[in-house]
């Protein structure tokens, strides 16, 4: 039966096409990396007050160690991995500052999944889930005979229906080329008052949306408005849908009756999610009442049943997405992929034995070199003769990875008085920064591949200027050395990584931040992050210069003067 389409094939064409293929980037300049330098496995030895290398692997063997399962938040391993922080917090001996005289704050995570037999249909054309279309969303939804309407392309405003057209509608958009997958998040944003939100022909995303999401229960901080769901269509309902039908333009509505049953279920996470906060007091009198936040995650994103090949993986994001995960829909050239066998090639025959299956990720860059970076600086403190006048805090934030949960739950219930902290340290992902990794940004016209002193800094002259000029001091009086990138810190920036990692949570509040990171790099958010690829000379250089910053500003006889733009608590982050 011939039928209007809700979506027309050429409508769809760009967006297949560049979810493929995304727009020509000029092509990096790809540095080859060593090999394994370290082992799979490494004895623990007794840590010291002085904050060094091998501290450092000790710490991070364990935490990153495939026991801890991937530390996903709500699972046995991230328990595993906040017991083993909370009990290196007692031995340093800080002041515990979580729930009850104890070192753990517990959030109240829940996990909401989309039930199987949820429907949609439109006109007398049946709709697969898991298949045709996912969803994702905070509320059930079950409505009859609504209308389609296309709503043209997502974040293009010349190419989108008017404000308010969708209203009580289900609104159907399509990404640009090349877009980054990211922006489905925003996708409720553009269609205000709509049933529901969907996103037309990124079949490849489509099993992220499966997944159970996780949220806090946290009615104090409940938004004024639920979004609505999103909804991702494949490419073979696209074609169901649009069977014979002319092109569409923005805003025609599609004449057949929708009508959607969305059904969620929600529970407990298994295990307790849990932030681990721990103090040194200060010794000033006066001052002792403020506070220095320093923060990593503790939780990474789990494990797959799925085993693949590590070394293959390792070689094949290294030459044809270096960017890891974030850009896990390139596909390899022939040529690439000529490449990748002759360096598995050779790396297994100068490597006898080396293949084996791994489902883990580690997350040992990510954010195992954070969590134990706060360990290290939080024993260093804690050992000072003569304690910095300000007190400090060390919160070690879980659900990051599922969006920043325990920053944003510490945050909005602060364990001690939130305008007593005075600015925020954030480490996440401070273990890498080699010439091999991913670094390089422009500067002045040059490019930055990374090296032995390498270090992006984010967010530190966004809310305070002062609090910017003093890491530029400290780095170079104290002599660290170290060369500061701040390219990812450009407004607008495509990565987005101001708003990425627990420090955005405090500056909503206009406490001052300093984002610092090594950046991303091949092994992101793959099973590849693991211990044995860590710089811990260059993660030691890097933490004894945080710590000596965080030393310098707990002694300031002032708080860091807030001069940047007011942030409004509730909205929206923009970089």
């Amino acid at each position: 039966m011939k039928r209007l389409a809700l979506i027309a094939l050429s409508a769809l064409a760009p967006v297949l096409l560049g979810a493929q293929a995304p727009a020509a980037q000029p092509p990096a300049t790809i540095v080859p990396y060593p090999p394994t330098r370290l082992p799979l496995k490494h004895p623990a030895q007794p840590t010291t007050a002085a904050i060094t290398a091998q501290d450092l692997m000790t710490r991070l063997y364990i935490f990153a160690d495939d026991s801890m399962q991937g530390r996903e938040a709500g699972t046995i391993g991230n328990a595993k991995g906040t017991d083993y922080i909370a009990a290196e917090a007692k031995k340093i001996g800080l002041i515990p500052a979580g729930d009850n005289g104890t070192y753990f704050q517990t959030i109240p995570f829940k996990v909401r999944k989309i039930d199987s037999t949820s429907t949609f249909t439109v006109g007398d054309i049946t709709l697969a889930y898991g298949t045709d279309w996912v969803a994702t969303g905070s509320k059930s939804v079950n409505v009859s005979g609504v209308q389609l309407i296309y709503g043209g392309v997502l974040g293009d405003t010349t190419q989108m229906i008017a404000p308010g057209a969708g209203a009580g509608k289900i609104v159907v958009f399509t990404l640009p080329s090349g877009a980054n997958p990211r922006a489905v998040r925003g996708a409720g944003r553009a269609a205000e008052g709509a049933v529901a939100v969907g996103i037309a022909g990124l079949d490849q995303f489509m099993p992220f949306f499966t997944r159970p999401q996780t949220f806090v229960d946290d009615p104090s901080n409940e938004p004024a408005s639920i979004a609505p769901p999103t909804i991702l269509f494949s490419a073979a309902a696209v074609a169901k849908l649009t069977e014979g039908a002319p092109p569409l333009t923005v805003g025609l509505v599609d004449p057949n009756p929708a009508n959607l049953d969305l059904k969620l279920s929600v529970e407990p996470t298994p295990y307790p999610a849990r932030n681990v906060v721990g103090i040194v007091r200060g010794s000033d009198p006066k001052l002792s009442g403020e506070y220095v936040a320093m923060g990593g995650h503790n939780d990474h994103i789990g494990f797959t049943h799925r085993p693949v090949d590590h070394d293959s993986l390792r070689f094949f994001n290294h030459i044809v997405r270096p960017g890891g995960a974030e850009d896990g829909q390139l596909q390899a050239t022939p040529a690439q992929q000529a490449e990748v066998n002759k360096v598995l090639a050779d790396f297994r025959a100068t490597h006898p034995g080396t293949q084996r299956p791994d489902s883990i990720d580690n997350g040992a860059d990510d954010d195992g070199s954070g969590s134990v970076s706060v360990l290290e600086i939080a024993q260093k403190i804690a050992s000072l003769k003569v304690k910095p006048k300000r007190s400090v805090i060390f919160v070690w934030h879980v659900g990051e990875e599922k969006g920043l949960l325990g920053s944003t739950y510490f945050t909005d219930h602060p364990t001690v008085p939130r305008d007593s902290i005075v600015a925020q340290l954030n480490m996440d992902m401070v273990g890498r920064g080699d010439a091999y990794d991913i670094t390089g940004h422009a500067i002045d016209g040059r490019v930055l591949r990374g090296n032995p002193n390498y270090l992006q800094l984010v967010g530190s002259r966004r809310l305070s200027t002062e609090l910017g000029n003093l890491a530029e001091t400290v780095n170079k009086q104290d002599n660290h050395g170290l060369v500061f990138d701040y390219a990812m810190d450009a407004n607008g920036h495509p990565d987005n990584i101001y708003c990425r990692s627990d420090h955005y949570e405090y500056a909503r509040y206009n406490i001052p931040i300093i984002f610092f990171t090594t950046g991303l790099h091949s092994d992101y958010h793959q099973v590849t992050d693991e211990p044995e690829y860590i710089d811990y000379d260059h993660m030691a250089r890097i933490d004894n210069y945080i710590e000596d910053l965080a030393v310098h500003v707990a002694d300031m006889d002032h708080r860091p003067v807030v001069d940047g733009p007011h942030m409004d608590p509730h909205g929206s982050c923009k970089q």
